[in-house]
């Protein structure tokens, strides 16, 4: 065993924290009497395939809104389904609180979300953040009938000649497998590399010019896929990754409106394709 002595800072972000972990529990619970007069968002998707009637429509309403408590500020909100049905028990799908506050120099911060079907337990997201000297950890676990954590990572920032670096370092509880994530942006170029002891992949992401990027990423195993982004003006894009005998997934934004197509390949071949649409509504 290992004895940890804690300074009296130290001892006081932790209590913060924990505090901040049952302001968030509460603040799902002020949704449902909030007053607020924040207005929902309402999100219609098209589901591929043949539905009668409509059964293809997949209407979701996101509603949020945030308050101050003192030094703390207070978010919330819900997330539920808007379709036609007589079980309204099963429209919920999520509710979500997140506290935050500053504690010497650390921003920290606390979410939690519960699935409104399964409410035995709560999806936890815990960070905290040092502006002066560039580092952010976070962690990740579940709360319900015992506490287990998920993830846990740090990144680290700094400049170099004009570049911007970050290192990040990911330890994931569950599976027991780490990897590090260093990034390297300036100007038009972004480099991110991403290993683990099994596998590595980089990604080289150039700004070709003011309308157009193109993303190649080549992996250990082989595996090669390229994006390329292409600005359309007035909030409109299209992106297409290609993973050559695998799929082509093309994303069209507009505004509001969003469509995507996923088109499995073999070989040379095209096999069919798969295509969601989806509407922002804002009221």
């Amino acid at each position: 065993h290992k004895q940890v002595n804690c300074q009296s800072s130290d001892s006081k972000l932790l209590g913060t924290t924990f505090s901040i972990m049952k302001l968030s529990a509460l603040a799902l619970i002020a949704v449902i009497g909030s007053a607020a007069a924040s207005k929902p968002q309402l999100s219609i998707s098209v589901r591929d395939g043949s539905f009668d009637g409509l059964d293809g429509l997949d209407p979701t309403i996101r509603w949020s809104d945030s308050t101050r408590t003192g030094d703390m500020d207070i978010s919330y909100g819900i997330e539920a389904s808007a379709a036609v049905t007589s079980d309204l028990a099963s429209l919920p799908r999520n509710i979500w609180g997140k506290a935050s506050t500053d504690v010497s120099g650390w921003g920290i911060s606390a979410r939690a979300e519960v699935d409104a079907q399964e409410r035995d337990h709560a999806d936890l997201d815990i960070g905290a953040s040092n502006e002066e000297n560039d580092l952010s950890v976070r962690l990740t676990a579940s709360a319900g009938n015992d506490f287990s954590v998920k993830t846990v990572e740090a990144t680290k920032g700094f400049d170099q000649n004009g570049a911007r670096v970050t290192v990040n370092p990911r330890y994931n509880v569950e599976t027991e497998e780490s990897d590090v994530v260093v990034n390297y942006s300036n100007d038009k170029t972004n480099i991110k590399l991403t290993a683990s002891a099994d596998n590595q992949e980089v990604t080289i992401s150039q700004q070709i010019d003011d309308d157009n990027r193109i993303a190649p990423t080549i992996k250990s195993n082989g595996d090669l896929s390229v994006e390329w982004e292409r600005r359309l003006g007035d909030d409109r894009s299209l992106t297409a990754n290609l993973k050559p005998n695998d799929n082509l997934n093309v994303e069209w934004k507009d505004d509001a409106w969003t469509a995507n197509v996923n088109m499995p390949i073999d070989g040379t071949s095209i096999n069919g394709a798969n295509v969601s649409i989806k509407r922002d509504v804002n009221f």
